[in-house]
């Protein structure tokens, strides 16, 4: 259970992010963010690429706020672009202080929801999560009750 992250991350709270179109749950281990190359930009992103939940489409690109390249990721509910994959990062970015997470989504596009810890009374935090292989059977689990449940 125990994992290596950054300090200025183990205390930031673990969200479940939803597509604001078609309500389709994305990922379960998300997380508040700022984009490196331009702070005002707040999104979210996760260490885990989302299974079942979303598509790559389109490209490789670069911004011009940094060298990354970057595909677009669209739901797979809905088809609209809730996000992007960092698919090669480019040194400033890995540089800087980061969270490690390739995945990201806008906040425009996913509405997130506290994710609570096992006793299901503690909202989760980045320090207690499970590794990402603990985690994904978890996550798994989880997207097929929700589903039973709709």
């Amino acid at each position: 259970m125990s994992r290596r992250i950054h300090p200025a991350f183990q205390s930031k709270t673990v969200v479940k992010l939803e597509c604001k179109y078609c309500e389709r749950s994305i990922c379960a281990r998300g997380m508040r963010a700022l984009l490196l190359a331009d702070t005002k930009v707040e999104l979210y992103s996760t260490d885990l690429p989302p299974e079942n939940s979303i598509q790559l489409i389109g490209t490789d690109y670069s911004t011009q706020n940094c060298e990354c390249r970057i595909k677009d990721v669209a739901c797979l509910g809905c088809g609209n672009v809730v996000g992007y994959h960092v698919t090669l990062p480019c040194q400033s970015c890995i540089r800087s202080c980061n969270n490690g997470h390739f995945w990201m989504f806008h906040s425009n596009a996913v509405h997130p929801l506290e994710r609570l810890d096992q006793t299901g009374v503690q909202i989760m935090l980045w320090g207690s999560l499970p590794n990402c292989k603990e985690d994904q059977e978890m996550s798994d689990d989880d997207l097929m009750m929700e589903e039973c449940l709709r």
